[in-house]
């Protein structure tokens, strides 16, 4: 038998234990299922057994939550569930030494930015006029900002030569000069395409035509402008969060997690510094990125039902 059919089995007993011992209703069996799940999928890509996972493994584990912008209250529960699981496997003598033992939990408290739903999304985008050319242009930036969780700045540096539309992916200049691939949802693919039908209108100052938002001063857009874009739209709904365009960022993460896609590869997406671009493609290909944004990302799903 092999690790990832003995992990299974473990993880059924375990639903079992709560089901049948601890005597849990059905709602927070799965809550406590779906929390583990992260852990899984994570020691699963790493190669990790359930019972040779180690404190580091773990702290590792609980810094990618904090590094992808999980709230410390989602953080903490999400590590509570872990804890139960390894006193399980203590109990059953799956394992002798309990690593969450010396585990932190996140302080509770810390301000993260507000998260958008996906119908506050909806509602945000909905609100431009479709009518201009400019409003064609900002249904393609908050489609962008959300389908592929970018930063203010690679959103106005990014660049005709660097889309991939195609192929669905697109190629971002993230800090420190590390690029970056990135799947694209094929309704952002679309906005962008509906938005290349006035572009080419507009003046576009010498050396600025590989740009791919442009302003009406012929430049690529500007931050100061993207955050002017969504307090306009944030007002035009009532939405009463404090929203920015890294709230989209912040969003893409969240949802993405909560849909069941893999830690590593949510952080790989959003380019983080802590995961060099070597490291992160001896773990995950682009093909592997791909089928966790096309299986867990809103826009995608959507677009598949």
């Amino acid at each position: 038998m092999n690790y990832t059919e003995k992990n299974g089995q473990i993880i059924t007993k375990y639903k079992q234990y709560l089901k049948l011992e601890k005597s849990l209703a059905e709602n927070t069996v799965d809550a406590y299922m779906t929390d583990l799940d992260k852990l899984i999928a994570y020691i699963t890509l790493e190669n990790i057994p359930i019972t040779d996972v180690t404190l580091d493994d773990l702290e590792t584990f609980s810094a990618g939550l904090r590094d992808i912008g999980i709230n410390p209250r989602s953080q903490a529960r999400i590590l509570s569930g872990i804890r139960s699981f390894y006193h399980y496997l203590v109990l059953e003598n799956y394992i002798q030494q309990d690593p969450t033992e010396l585990l932190e939990s996140p302080l509770i408290g810390k301000h993260l930015p507000d998260t958008l739903t996906v119908d506050e999304i909806d509602q945000l985008i909905g609100a431009i006029d479709r009518s201009t050319p400019e409003g064609l242009r900002n249904c393609a930036i908050l489609e962008t900002l959300y389908s592929c969780g970018l930063r203010v700045s690679e959103l106005c540096n990014l660049k005709i030569s660097d889309l991939y539309l195609d192929e669905n992916f697109i190629k971002v200049d993230g800090k420190g000069s590390k690029q970056r691939l990135v799947p694209i949802s094929p309704r952002a693919v679309k906005e962008i395409k509906n938005y290349f039908l006035t572009r080419g209108d507009r003046l576009i100052k010498p050396g600025y035509e590989d740009y791919v938002f442009i302003s009406r001063f012929g430049k690529n857009i500007s931050r100061i402008m993207v955050f002017h874009i969504i307090k306009v739209l944030t007002e035009e709904i009532g939405l009463k969060k404090s929203i920015s365009p890294h709230t989209f960022r912040h969003s893409f993460a969240t949802h993405l997690l909560e849909g069941g896609a893999n830690l590593r590869a949510i952080q790989c997406m959003l380019g983080h510094e802590s995961i060099g671009t070597t490291e992160i493609y001896t773990h995950i290909d682009r093909s592997r990125l791909r089928k966790e944004i096309i299986e867990h990302h809103p826009r995608n799903l959507k677009t598949m039902g």
